[in-house]
């Protein structure tokens, strides 16, 4: 509800002048006649006293009582008359009429006196009785007055008068009054109330089509009248009103065209980026294949006898298939962030469960660089994914030894926020990173000190990882660094209650010799060259291995002629077949859980996912010898995990 709108505020306008005019003349007008009321009551009063005082001048004088007595009586037939009473000089009381109001008289002197009874309202009037002097001619005295010619005083005459009369009008005036100022108001509003209409309408006309308009009603017009005094202002906004609805339809056809051109540009764009997708999800597939059987060739060939020079050329070979190895593995975790395929799997662990396998890895590297490589040990427990927290150590230790040349690399835990968490610090001596840069390392391809590229420096995309694994877990990552000194990144970590330590992470590239011997292992892989490269592999381990290109082939070999203990199967088959299905029928044939693993190019989130459902680990292919042997020994034990490894 609006309190004082236009409306109000011109009436009030017109209203307020006329109520102060008619208060304050009827105010006046009463004052004034109230004001002639007492005063002509009050002269009325003494007129009466001295009348009554000189009638009684003979009486007092003869001392006639019934002449005074006769006086009192007539005058108490005048109005507003209550007693009269009649003394002599010495306060007798010669005549009497009506019935006094008051107690007693003040004391009576020589002059006329009057007082007011505010209690009774009555009036008292005291006049005294002179004697008159009569002059008589002294033709010795030359007119000079005498002290015989003083008045002398005969008595007094007290007259009480009632003022009710008086106040009964001046109530009858002040009603009279009111009436005559509300009657004056009423005719003042209504005048007023007509004559605001010619204003507020026109007003009210013009602020209703200003609402409409702010609320976007731009086909909204004001009616114009010809004796509108706000004729001009009116058309002004019919014309403002129409020129923005000319404006609007223009910037609405002007927006759908834009629309339009942008929804064209958003399905080239989205076009061209699912031909992209496919074509590095095609390209991806398609390098990974010969990168995998390369691997395998390569890690078969090191194992044979060679020359100096060979051996040289292989080892060579070998640095240049990790480092492809490297950047496939890094696009595929990338990948995996970006489709939010990672899987958090939280529990209590000891820190010693990472910290020794983290420094059995890596010493070998810190010492071939001439490093120190010191981990503190820690018996604290944390409540984190060990697989995730590994790689982020593992990132950040590799990265802190790739860029220290002199000095060594520290890896320590200390208590945090009161024993709550637990900081993991790795501090190095190495290059530093400088401030303007300290927020671009955690790009993706961004390194500060290789423009050639140099794949021995890394490829910019470990740090990338760790930054968005660590936000994935909820522990932000921090940096500090000095230029020429070195850097410290750190994680802060739940902690957990201490429990039943788990198996220890082991080094991934470790593994104990001889433990795959006799172990028969069913390939099912339709490309050639990586069968014969991963059969090769397989049996420089002690395996027996039986390769086939698919579904009829496995069905053909088992169990008639081959018992498989493990069946390492890629996904994408000939014909259309699915790794997956196929070591489902396998399974069925054989009527048991044979431990199977699949292996594949793809890096689809929606694959992975299939694979956890399914209780089958999947291995992305370019696969690492180490992992695949580290693979086959836990699913030959029958303690194979699911999902991507």
């Amino acid at each position: 509800m609006k309190f004082f709108d236009i409306r109000d505020r011109v009436l009030l306008a017109a209203l307020l002048p006329v109520t102060l005019v008619a208060f304050l003349l009827s105010a006046v007008f009463l004052l004034g006649r109230v004001g002639d009321l007492d005063e002509a009551h009050s002269q009325r009063a003494r007129s009466l006293a001295r009348q009554v005082a000189s009638a009684s001048e003979y009486g007092m004088f003869s001392g006639n009582i019934s002449n005074l007595q006769a006086i009192a009586a007539g005058v108490l037939r005048e109005p507003d008359v209550r007693s009269v009473v009649i003394q002599d000089a010495l306060g007798g009381v010669l005549a009497r009429a009506g019935k006094a109001g008051y107690a007693g008289l003040p004391l009576l002197g020589d002059s006329e006196s009057e007082w007011n009874d505010e209690t009774t309202r009555h009036d008292m009037l005291v006049q005294p009785v002179t004697a008159t002097p009569v002059r008589l001619d002294d033709l010795f005295d030359g007119g000079r007055p005498s002290a015989k010619d003083t008045p002398q005083v005969l008595g007094h005459v007290v007259i009480e008068m009632s003022r009710q009369a008086v106040v009964s009008r001046e109530r009858d005036m002040l009603m009279a009054g009111l009436a005559v100022t509300l009657g004056g108001l009423l005719f003042g509003g209504f005048l007023a109330v007509r004559i605001g209409r010619g204003v507020i309408g026109p007003i009210l006309r013009v602020s209703d089509m200003i609402e409409r308009l702010g609320r976007g009603e731009l086909s909204a017009r004001g009616e114009v009248q010809p004796d509108d005094p706000l004729r001009d202002l009116q058309q002004g906004l019919n014309q403002m009103a129409e020129r923005l609805k000319q404006g609007r339809d223009e910037l609405e056809r002007r927006v759908d065209l834009a629309t339009l051109e942008l929804r064209e540009k958003k399905e080239e764009a989205e076009t061209a980026t699912l031909a992209k997708s496919r074509f590095l999800a095609a390209a991806s597939h398609d390098l990974r294949q010969p990168t995998h059987a390369l691997g395998m060739f390569v890690a078969r060939l090191a194992q044979l006898p060679h020359d100096e020079e060979t051996r040289h050329l292989i080892v060579n070979l070998e640095a240049s298939v990790r480092a492809m190895q490297d950047l496939l593995d890094a696009l595929l975790d990338i990948s995996r962030l970006d489709a939010d395929a990672v899987k958090v799997n939280l529990r209590a662990f000891p820190m010693a469960e990472l910290l020794e396998p983290l420094r059995s890895s890596l010493m070998p590297v810190a010492a071939e660089k001439g490093l120190r490589l010191r981990m503190r040990p820690s018996q604290a427990w944390v409540m984190s994914d060990p697989i995730l927290l590994s790689r982020i150590l593992l990132n950040l230790v590799s990265n802190a030894l790739r860029y220290t040349r002199q000095g060594g690399v520290l890896v320590a835990c200390r208590p945090s926020r009161g024993g709550s968490h637990l900081r993991i610090e790795v501090w190095d001596s190495g290059i530093g990173i400088p401030s303007e840069h300290q927020e671009d390392i955690f790009k993706e391809f961004f390194q500060i000190a290789n423009p050639e590229r140099d794949r021995n420096k890394g490829l910019g995309l470990g740090l990338n990882i760790v930054d968005r694994t660590a936000k994935l877990l909820g522990c932000p990552l921090r940096l500090k660094s000095i230029p020429g000194r070195g850097t410290r990144f750190s994680i802060e970590i739940p902690t957990a209650l201490p429990g039943n330590p788990r198996v220890t992470l082991a080094s991934p590239d470790i593994m104990p010799s001889g433990e795959l011997n006799g172990l028969q292992v069913l390939v099912i892989e339709d490309d050639s060259a990586s069968a014969q490269a991963l059969s090769g592999l397989l049996e420089s381990w002690g395996c027996t291995v039986v390769a086939v290109e698919g579904l009829q082939g496995a069905l053909s070999a088992v169990p008639a002629t081959f018992e498989p203990q493990v069946i390492l199967s890629d996904y994408r088959l000939r014909n259309g077949e699915s790794g997956m299905e196929t070591l489902h029928r396998l399974r069925t044939v054989l009527g048991r859980q044979l431990p199977a693993c699949l292996m594949s190019g793809d890096t689809d989130p929606a694959l992975m996912q299939a694979c956890r459902d399914a209780g089958l680990p999947l291995l992305h292919k370019p696969v690492r010898p180490a992992k695949l042997r580290t693979l086959l020994r836990r699913l030959a034990h029958g303690d194979g995990m699911p999902g991507a490894v």
